[in-house]
């Protein structure tokens, strides 16, 4: 039993016996590298591709649908493994999972998961369970990554003699995951033997609270140093030992201490990665309290849900949330759709529902979901497999834990109380690290700010989004982009929110009296006043119960550049009357420009008729892709007064 999934021992035909039988002489002949001999002698077999029209979609649980396309892929992965070279026989050779696709990385070999599930679990749809050609593959693949470990218990990912703690921690879950499969199914007893053994180095390196290549004051990659603790946690279900047990313990509290800010989100790079957060992170704390129940885990994920209320932004037509993505430090997920069937790397996270009922407001509804499976199942188009270079054994890894999705109902409670929909006016200000991150919400808008240090280079400060209770999301600024951020553009082309923007707050208009955090009603404006850091842009912000006015001033002549997230059936007007047309280019001379969106009318205005220009971008946002940025740039001398107003 796997987390409540049987694994029967592969039922074997006659034919498939006989070969069975061959491979165990030839491996019982070769003990110590079995896989390893063989391919220098003859090679690893092929994999039987599946044959056209396989897998049928209806044969899958609904559970399982996420291992019909991994179920096509595998042949041509397996097929790819090295073993015409003697040194590196076993090798994910072909860039299928990680880079740099070279034999020194460890991560690449994280894949031996996927060919032990389907090696060791026999169902309707799978041909491969017990098949020799793919344990020989299995054997061969786990030779080389346990080939690669280091003798302090680290792997390497970047380079052969590097001791990484992603490569450790991440693998020490998979192997773990592996060892489980193989261990219930009586595979490979000499290779499970060797990854305990792995596993216990990799253990015993990761878990010293002295190894700052794992435990910094402050935690550069809190998503790696999870990992490891989830492997952890795994191994040591497997296999007990008390005094690692103890430093696991330990790990977690230190986890809570060094690895999430006192504003709520995990720290990737000395600051906010929402995808990272959401997709890595999370998930692994959700394993490691299956696996664990430390209560320390469920204080850390309610803490970051209350965050991600303020920074995912929910869309009135339901379709789902837009990212307050511009303070993310490395990636760039932009959306999370209402619905996420298979594949979805945040699942697991519904885990912790029933202990943080407020983070079923971003996970799909348990009716929702079954839904979209049941229309999976229904589909007679074939199975499309992962492209090369875009698999990952964390889709197959996460479903043996089960699901605690939200019923509908609960679901939209936790929506309803939602900060932004739950109050109409609030002003919330967060800070760690030099960095601010301001909410602002009032009757007729809800806007984002990102001030002061900036993490890394992807981060852009400044306004980062503004949203309207009817009309959705209507600017929304980017990170790692100098084109689709909301900024002011001098004629050198580096916009300010490409920089550090140091920033002050007063309790109503900028230079008035400076915010003490306290907030006194709906109509009571709020200030911020913020520079670049040699004062050639200086801009002062406030914030009315509808409306946005940005007050520019700049050294030289500039640009104010306003991302717009536009929907097919917007109407937009320039105010001397040239109408502009969504997924169209168009230029004006005109004071401002209108959009109307169903009932809501939004106003931008920038006082004097200047030439201005709204050009589409390619980031289109949530499944259907039909919302998509325009970038309106209005060039000014030496400052402009900008407002958006709602109506």
């Amino acid at each position: 039993m796997i987390h409540g999934h049987p694994v029967p021992r592969p039922q074997l035909s006659r034919r498939r016996l006989l070969a069975v039988a061959g491979a165990a002489a030839l491996l019982a002949a070769l003990p110590g590298a079995p896989a390893l001999a063989r391919a220098r002698a003859a090679g690893l077999p092929d994999l039987t591709p599946l044959p056209p029209g396989a897998p049928d979609r209806k044969l899958f649980t609904p559970v399982e649908q996420r291992h019909a396309p991994y179920l096509v892929m595998l042949a041509p992965m397996v097929n790819d493994i090295e073993d015409a070279d003697p040194g590196t026989i076993g090798f994910f050779k072909g860039g299928w999972w990680r880079s740099p696709a070279a034999p020194y990385n460890a991560r690449v070999q994280e894949h031996v998961y996927t060919l032990s599930w389907f090696h060791t679990n026999q169902r309707p749809w799978n041909p491969y369970a017990g098949d020799p050609a793919l344990l020989a593959a299995l054997d061969a693949a786990l030779g080389h990554y346990l080939r690669l470990q280091h003798e302090d218990g680290a792997w390497p990912e970047y380079r052969r003699d590097e001791h990484a703690m992603a490569a450790t921690g991440f693998g020490m879950g998979y192997l773990a995951k592996t060892l489980e499969l193989l261990r219930r199914s009586g595979t490979l007893p000499e290779r499970q033997a060797q990854i305990r053994a792995a596993l216990h180095k990799g253990m015993t390196w990761f878990l010293d609270l002295g190894n700052t290549k794992v435990w910094q004051s402050r935690l550069v990659y809190a998503n790696q140093t999870s990992s490891g603790l989830a492997g952890a946690a795994l191994a040591l279900k497997l296999d007990p030992d008390d005094e690692l047990r103890g430093r696991l313990s330990e790990a977690v509290k230190q986890l809570a201490a060094r690895g999430q800010s006192p504003s709520g989100y995990f720290y990737e790079l000395s600051g906010s990665d929402m995808n990272y957060n959401f997709e890595v992170m999370l998930p692994e704390m959700a394993e490691t309290y299956h696996l664990t129940g430390d209560p320390t885990l469920v204080s850390m994920a309610r803490k970051f849900t209350d965050w991600l209320g303020y920074n995912l932004v929910r869309e009135p037509d339901g379709s789902g949330y837009i990212v307050n993505v511009a303070p993310s430090t490395r990636t760039s997920a932009r959306f999370y759709d209402e619905v996420r069937p298979d594949p979805d790397r945040t699942a697991l996270n519904s885990l912790f529902v029933p202990e943080v009922p407020q983070l079923g407001a971003f996970m799909s509804s348990r009716e929702d979901l079954a839904a979209a499976r049941a229309a999976w199942a229904a589909d007679t188009a074939p199975i499309v497999p992962p492209a090369k270079g875009d698999t990952s054994p964390r889709i197959l890894s996460h479903g043996i834990y089960g699901e605690r999705f939200p019923r509908r109902h609960r679901r939209a409670v936790a929506i309803a109380s939602l900060p932004y929909l739950r109050k109409r006016s609030f002003t919330e200000l967060r800070s760690d690290l030099g960095q601010d991150h301001v909410f602002v919400r009032r009757p007729g808008l809800y806007l984002g700010g990102h001030f002061g240090t900036r993490a890394t280079s992807t981060v852009r400060t400044g306004l980062t989004f503004l949203w309207h209770p009817e009309a959705g999301m209507v600017v929304h600024s980017l990170n790692d982009n100098n084109q689709g951020c909301w900024a002011t553009v001098p004629a050198g082309g580096r916009p300010d929110a490409d920089g550090v923007l140091p920033a002050e707050y007063f309790d109503g208009e900028p230079g008035g009296t400076a915010w003490t955090g306290h907030h006194r009603g709906h109509d009571k404006p709020f200030g911020i006043r913020y520079r670049t850091p040699d004062s050639s842009v200086r801009t002062e912000v406030t914030v009315t119960r509808d409306a946005v006015r940005r007050v520019v001033t700049t050294t030289s002549p500039a640009t104010e550049q306003i991302p717009l997230i536009l929907h097919p059936t917007d109407r937009l007007t320039f105010t001397d009357g040239t109408a502009a047309a969504y997924r169209a280019n168009t230029s004006a001379t005109a004071d401002g420009l209108d959009l109307r969106r169903g009932d809501v009318v939004v106003r931008i205005r920038w006082g004097t008729a200047r030439p201005a220009v709204l050009r589409y971008g390619s980031s289109t946002y949530l499944r259907d892709a039909k919302r998509l940025i325009h970038v309106l740039r209005i060039p000014h001398e030496s400052g402009i007064d900008v407002t958006i107003s709602f109506g």
